[in-house]
Order: C-alpha cells, then structure tokens, then sequence
C-alpha cells in the first residue's frame, strides 16, 4: 500500500514537472531561455529522484528489518 502511494505521488510529481517544462519551452523566445527551462528541468528531475530513490531505501530497510 505505501508502495503505490509513494509511486502515484513520484509519478504525479513527474507530471507536474513535465507540465512546467512544457510551457516554459512554449514560452521561449530565445536559445538562452530553451537552455534554461532545460536545465530548471534537469535539475528538478533529478531533486525528485533523488528524493524518491531516498523513500524507496528507507521503504526496503524497514521489510529488511521485518524480515530479521
């Protein structure tokens, strides 16, 4: 149960992030500002994962310690 609802919630995230990157490059005007939205995007991305792949040690270390 708080598999799917920590993957809902990094795939909602994900989604979010994709929208905001998606109307900043709509919005562009110049390659500096493309380059930019990119890399507020990469940046985002990888926050996120982090943070996700974080949860996800955290969620394996408690079924570690279940199983002990």
């Amino acid at each position: 149960m708080i598999q799917i609802v920590l993957m809902a919630n990094y795939t909602s995230e994900v989604n979010v992030i994709h929208k905001k990157f998606q109307n900043a490059v709509k919005r562009a005007k110049s390659k500096q500002s493309l380059n930019k939205a990119y890399s507020v995007h990469k940046k985002d991305h990888e926050r996120l994962l982090k943070k996700h792949l974080r949860e996800e040690t955290v969620m394996i270390n408690k079924a570690k310690k279940k199983l002990e």
